[in-house]
């Protein structure tokens, strides 16, 4: 009976190990795709309206750079995805056509191919991703009339979206909450401050709008 109950036990271990990792490398292919998608939207439109506002006071010229901004990034994030995808799966498949001659590793190959994301379901949650953050700050500066207090609101709601993003990946990676959060809130607030007065700079020296 102890023999017996010794098997029930290790056997469950033992399926449990590669389980957490295959689901661990599943998790943090997509983690790339989403999270930093959105990441990348929301610092990258916030920013972008952040520099116009520095120059223009028009709410409606913010407005449609910011969806300017949204429709090239997400285009621009999925075109990206797909060629890194799809450059993974060929330099698998090249692999697979070199292991064939010694005929070795092929079938270890052909599992690590499973595993890569398909090139289009990548391609479109990065350019899902990315619209999700770079909408935050099209909404917040959407209903304000006061030009200041526009662009406090920008910074503000950026910054909660910041550290929601910064959380999620944090758990979802398994990393420091609170390192991640304020590496993220730190490096978005940075983007913010260098495009603003880099683009005030730039206005102030003559050029007209």
């Amino acid at each position: 009976m102890a023999s017996q109950n010794h098997v029930q036990v290790t056997i469950p271990k033992e399926n449990q190990a590669p389980e957490e990792d295959f689901d661990y490398s599943q998790r943090a292919q997509w983690l790339r795709a989403a999270v930093l998608g959105a990441n990348d939207g929301l610092v990258s439109i916030a920013s972008l309206m952040m520099g116009v506002g520095a120059v223009q006071e028009n709410v409606k010229t913010m407005i449609l750079t910011g969806f300017a901004g949204l429709f090239a990034g997400a285009c621009s994030m999925a075109i990206g995805e797909f060629v890194s995808v799809y450059s993974q799966l060929d330099i698998e498949r090249a692999q697979m056509k070199r292991d064939k001659t010694t005929g070795g590793r092929n079938q270890e190959h052909e599992g690590d191919k499973e595993q890569l994301p398909n090139p289009f379901q990548a391609a479109i949650a990065s350019s899902i991703a990315f619209s999700l953050g770079a909408i935050v700050p099209i909404l917040a500066a959407a209903f304000i009339a006061n030009h200041k207090v526009r662009l406090a609101v920008i910074v503000a709601a950026v910054s909660l979206a910041l550290v929601a993003f910064g959380g999620i990946g944090a758990f979802l990676g398994r990393s420091p909450m609170v390192k991640s959060c304020a590496r993220v809130l730190i490096g978005g607030w940075m983007a913010m401050a260098i495009t603003f007065g880099l683009t005030k700079l730039i206005g102030s020296t003559g050029l007209e709008m």
